[in-house]
């Protein structure tokens, strides 16, 4: 396992998109430990973030869980870009020369693929941590290691997700035609919920909680549900607005879990079995 990881590591390390969107990403992150200093105007008077409770523990896990999720197409870029690079660079065929199955190759990328979900969910953890510590008014340890589900569900997320681009790398074999291609499912998805959508209007045949459940892209996406409605100011606008109660399941649901680790067990799969067939 080491010495395939050792290997994608050693592309990773000598990409020069992987370092450059790598920094960026930190330094997205960086930005986000100063936003605890950052001001707004609320009917007329100013008060930091930090003064409205957004950072403060457990609620910072939801919050951060949810926003640094939308990051991941930069590590995403590096998945695909490395991954397609290989076919034009011929270093596919070489690996197999150097004595590697294919098998082996796939290993080796769902090794980085795993690695970098927990890479970034551990930078994400840390930053959480200080930001958590520097502007919550909460600080005991019951609190800040509550809700620790929404670690889970980012990690998860994560992987299914960098597990779909390393699918689409190989399967179409050039960057910028794989992003297209997630880009095209995310339009497709979108397509086929509004046409569920309208056949439970015209028919009464519920399928659109089936359908958002399955998709891979919306299954990933409803792991870690928006959190802006747990803010008390958002919250008491919703009653005031709907004249009642406001209930909403914020947890990380466990069939979407499932899902998302089936998904993550079929596109490694359908990578292997694209990359068995091919003649490289």
């Amino acid at each position: 396992m080491l010495r395939l990881l050792d290997i994608e590591f050693h592309k990773f390390k000598h990409s020069k998109s992987s370092k450059v969107l790598t920094i960026i990403y930190l330094a997205v992150i960086i930005l986000l430990l100063s936003a605890g200093a950052w001001r707004i105007d609320i009917n007329g008077q100013s008060m930091s973030l930090a003064d409205i409770g957004v950072f403060n523990f457990p609620f910072l896990w939801h919050l951060s869980t949810y926003m640094v999720s939308f990051l991941k197409f930069l590590i995403a870029i590096v998945i695909v870009s490395i991954t397609a690079s290989e076919y034009s660079n011929r270093t596919l065929k070489q690996n197999l020369i150097d004595g590697l199955s294919k098998k082996e190759l796939i290993l080796s990328k769902f090794y980085l693929v795993f690695t970098l979900a927990i890479a970034v969910t551990v930078v994400l953890v840390l930053a959480v941590l200080v930001l958590g510590l520097l502007y919550s008014d909460y600080t005991e340890a019951s609190l800040i290691f509550r809700d620790l589900q929404y670690v889970g569900g980012f990690f998860i997320s994560h992987l299914t997700f960098f597990s779909m681009c390393l699918f689409a790398g190989i399967l179409v074999k050039r960057s910028a035609f794989a992003l297209g291609l997630i880009g095209i499912w995310g339009i497709f998805e979108l397509v086929l919920l509004g046409i569920s959508q309208y056949v439970n209007y015209r028919f009464n045949v519920d399928i659109w909680e089936y359908l958002g459940n399955i998709l891979p892209l919306h299954s990933i996406s409803n792991l870690i549900v928006e959190p802006f409605t747990k803010v008390t100011l958002v919250k008491a606008t919703m009653e005031q607005i709907s004249q009642g109660e406001f209930i909403k399941d914020y947890s990380v649901p466990l069939l979407n879990t499932v899902i998302c680790l089936g998904w993550t067990f079929l596109f490694t799969y359908w990578s292997y079995a694209l990359l068995k067939r091919r003649d490289l």
